[in-house]
């Protein structure tokens, strides 16, 4: 079978997906786009197999299983919610607020928080800082590398969004997954498990070495080139969770879709 995947250019994906890739245990047609273009691709069933934000994937659970592997889940990795140093939590009513895309987990998170005001832009999330530092947008909801990068743009934390859902669910936060289509054979999938299982655990056991040639296909696709930024983003979005979502990450999960459901977003 021919499976339709899809990844993000981020680093902690590159980092986990890499040896699969280059593995040739599957034939696959690879989509490589930001997380919302895959949300996008995946709400119309146009992969098997792909990435997704929690936020979609609790929107496909009818066509589409939730893997064991893969996750992008933890603690201190949550959205972060930015202005200019003169901007106050208090306006957020009547701000503009950059969002990375309407199906993402950051939306659904900055929607819970704020109980669903301000005026909502959505745009790349690549866009978002220099939307904010350029006033066209009063608040800006970050993700990514921007996590480490946003004072560059003359911006201040106002609200940590994960820590914020850490406080209020005791849990970690759940940002994104790896989805299949029902459709596809069980031991299809279970064969695509352990293969992303074995894939994660070898980059897992390089990732001290900066020679090795999956920093160079990291490096490719990643927005951010510095090696210290893309380090920092693979050892926080990358997981034990990664590799297993266990017990936590699964009740995490669905925190985080019946807290959806009761606040009917």
């Amino acid at each position: 079978m021919r499976i339709k995947l899809g990844i993000s250019p981020c680093p902690n994906d590159t980092f986990m997906f890499y040896h699969l890739l280059n593995s040739h245990r599957f034939n696959s047609d690879l989509t490589m786009g930001d997380v919302e273009e895959l949300n996008h691709k995946v709400l119309h069933h146009e992969l098997d197999i792909s990435k997704v934000s929690f936020y979609t994937a609790m929107q496909v659970m009818d066509h589409y299983a939730l893997l064991d592997v893969g996750a992008t889940l933890g603690k201190s990795c949550g959205p972060l919610l930015v202005a200019r140093r003169n901007k106050s939590v208090k306006k957020l009513k009547d701000a503009k607020i950059g969002i990375p895309g309407r199906h993402t987990t950051a939306h659904l998170l900055f929607s819970l928080y704020a109980k669903n005001t301000g005026q909502k832009e959505f745009m790349p999330f690549n866009r978002i800082m220099l939307a904010v530092e350029q006033g066209l947008v009063d608040f800006g909801v970050i993700i990514h590398e921007g996590r480490f990068t946003y004072p560059h743009y003359g911006l201040t934390e106002v609200v940590d969004l994960g820590k914020w859902w850490e406080e209020l669910s005791k849990m970690p936060l759940p940002l994104g997954g790896i989805i299949a289509r029902r459709k596809i054979q069980d031991e299809c999938i279970k064969e695509f498990t352990q293969a992303l299982r074995d894939s994660i655990s070898r980059a897992f056991s390089e990732r001290e070495d900066h020679n090795a040639p999956m920093y160079c296909f990291i490096r490719e696709h990643a927005q951010e080139m510095d090696m210290e930024v893309i380090k920092k983003h693979i050892n926080l979005y990358v997981t034990d969770y990664s590799l297993s979502l266990g017990e936590v990450g699964r009740s995490a999960i669905e925190k985080l879709f019946s807290m959806a459901k009761e606040y009917k977003l």
